[in-house]
């Protein structure tokens, strides 16, 4: 079986837009309010979170060994609001240029990650419903696209 790798050009493509887009916005923009409570900086920071937790599962997966501990576990809508609403209060703590630093930073480890997964992660991974989410640029340009329109306005 051909193992789909299209993820990789994706995630290449987003990541390309985030540091473009993080080199170009200022520091006026990156603490700009958006909707609910978040700035602009916060949601970069909540994009480095959720990419950062790929390479923690990754790193927990890899130390057990592929055939030797269960897959990482599948995420729960109900679980992701408490976390971002958890999480939301660091978030915000950050320095404005230090969360947009980081999401970029980030994003490209996260994405090293998982384009160097031998085929036989990622059949496992497929295998178990996919609880490592490959696809790093949906997540990523759901958000930019939020940011982008909120700062046209």
């Amino acid at each position: 079986m051909a193992i789909d790798r299209s993820y990789v050009a994706k995630n290449d493509k987003t990541r390309a837009r985030l540091t473009a887009l993080v080199g170009r916005w200022t520091d006026a923009d990156l603490a700009r309010p958006m909707p609910a409570g978040w700035t602009v900086s916060a949601v970069l920071a909540h994009l480095a979170y959720w990419d950062q937790r790929i390479v923690v599962l990754l790193e927990t997966w890899e130390r057990a060994g592929l055939d030797a501990a269960p897959a990482p576990p599948l995420e729960h809508i109900e679980d992701v609001h408490w976390i971002n609403d958890a999480a939301k209060p660091m978030f915000l703590a950050l320095a404005p240029r230090r969360a947009a630093e980081l999401a970029v930073a980030i994003a490209a480890e996260t994405d090293r990650r998982v384009q160097a997964l031998p085929d036989a992660w990622l059949s496992r991974n497929a295998a178990a419903g996919g609880p490592i989410n490959l696809v790093r640029a949906d997540h990523r340009d759901e958000h930019l696209n939020e940011i982008e329109q909120h700062l046209r306005t």
